[in-house]
């Protein structure tokens, strides 16, 4: 989740872009070709695309963060509503002022994960059964945090939640349970004075044995490598000068990140020497990006338009090559 307007008449948040990514060489063919918007969504109806999970199918499910929903888009773009999380009284969510419905992850069986933040007891991590019924929560997550990125590593059967504000990645075991600070370093934390968005951790994902974490208010993306025993080691910085980034995906089983820059409305290549590369703009359908995902040569991208207030949608557009497949 990128850091957003206040809303219902509330001052717009201040947004730091100053990112500095390389052009593309001369001569060199676009690694990300065949953009198109294939769904487009109803800000009225508070329809804010913030994360997503892909289904075998190439369909995708995506957490309407505002709505406090889960979705379901096929690739042709039509969308179904598959839950909706729970109203709570008197929200008071960090930086947010509202319930929001964050990161989402997916099991094999099709069980859905996502991150429900609310500033009450009722934050913490809920399921949703792929035979339907009504979202249940399996972890409770502390109420003056931001639960934002999740993701789940079925191999050592654990979700890690982001959360931005409490600069924490919290495990918890994919059955329920109590959750525990895997890492707190202070790497993870907001910066903390102006023009700091009080956003730091933000995107999560598990890749080659290490968890790998962006930070919207450093511009950073980490890597924490697992331990043998589950536990997290040292935080290693990978890429800096990724000013507002959101979350991200690996295009391979590599280094290489394509990064979704949420004010700029841009996707960023970023190579394992931390260089980055525009693939993506508002040109192309783009309306403050806020997740990727990759489904062998296929890019999705959400884009949220939560400062543009323009056009939320999901887009897709094709990798001409694997990157950094090794």
């Amino acid at each position: 989740m990128p850091p957003l307007p206040r809303l219902a008449g509330t001052a717009t948040a201040v947004l730091a872009l100053g990112l500095v990514t390389a052009a593309p060489a001369p001569g060199t063919d676009p690694v990300v070709t065949a953009a198109r918007v294939v769904a487009h969504f109803d800000p009225a109806a508070r329809q804010t695309p913030e994360n997503i999970a892909l289904e075998p199918d190439g369909s995708a499910d995506l957490t309407f963060a505002l709505a406090r929903q889960i979705a379901h888009v096929t690739p042709d773009g039509q969308t179904r509503i598959l839950a909706t999380l729970p109203a709570v009284a008197n929200p008071a969510t960090p930086l947010m002022h509202s319930a929001v419905v964050t990161g989402i992850a997916r099991a094999h069986d099709g069980t859905l994960y996502v991150n429900y933040a609310t500033g009450t007891s009722a934050t913490g991590i809920w399921r949703l059964s792929p035979t339907g019924g009504a979202p249940q929560r399996i972890a409770a997550l502390p109420a003056d945090g931001l639960p934002n990125g999740l993701a789940l590593d079925e191999r050592l059967g654990v979700l890690y939640a982001a959360d931005s504000v409490r600069g924490t990645v919290w495990s918890v075991p994919q059955a329920g349970g109590t959750a525990t600070e895997w890492t707190t370093d202070t790497a993870l934390a907001p910066l903390p004075a102006p023009p700091a968005s009080g956003f730091g951790a933000n995107g999560i994902k598990v890749q080659r044995g290490a968890v790998w974490v962006s930070n919207s208010d450093r511009g950073t993306l980490l890597r924490v490598p697992v331990g043998p025993d589950g536990s997290a080691g040292p935080v290693e910085i990978r890429a800096t000068g990724l000013q507002d980034i959101d979350d991200f995906a690996f295009p391979g089983q590599g280094r290489s990140v394509l990064a979704a820059l949420n004010a700029g409305s841009r996707v960023l290549l970023v190579r394992p020497d931390g260089t980055a590369t525009t693939v993506l703009t508002a040109q192309d359908g783009l309306s403050n990006p806020t997740a990727v995902a990759v489904r062998g040569r296929t890019v999705y991208v959400p884009s949220g338009a939560y400062v543009t207030r323009r056009d939320p949608n999901l887009l897709l557009a094709r990798l001409r090559h694997l990157v950094d497949h090794r």
